[in-house]
């Protein structure tokens, strides 16, 4: 398994690319309730959550705003330029898929002093 978005033990990991092309994709990924996908934003994607397993808290800036999701819930979409955090709230391995487009992908990191 990769680690997505950062090379760190506290970083979620990719279990599958279910599907990807020009402007698109889901992924698949695992996270324990030590892992984080750290405070980012996309410039052009948006961003929507589906949970398979466990439970997944999506923090967001601008405005504030925490949501969190159990099993067969989703959420979304988070619009581009928005900061986001997504956290596992539970004791248990949460898997989540992300659907992101329309739009060429990124992942711009925003330490926590640069998203307020």
């Amino acid at each position: 398994m990769d680690s997505i978005w950062a090379a760190s033990d506290l970083a979620a990991d990719i279990v599958q690319r279910h599907a990807e092309r020009p402007g698109f994709r889901i992924t698949e990924l695992r996270m324990s309730p030590t892992q984080q996908v750290s405070w980012h934003c996309h410039t052009n994607v948006q961003d929507t959550f589906y949970v398979l397993e466990g439970r997944v808290r999506v923090t967001l800036g601008e405005p504030d705003e925490q949501v969190e999701l159990a099993a067969g819930e989703s959420w979304g979409p988070v619009r581009p330029g928005r900061p986001h955090l997504v956290t596992n709230p539970g004791k248990e391995t949460a898997t989540f898929l992300v659907l992101q487009g329309m739009g060429e992908y990124d992942f711009v990191t925003l330490p926590d002093q640069e998203r307020q």
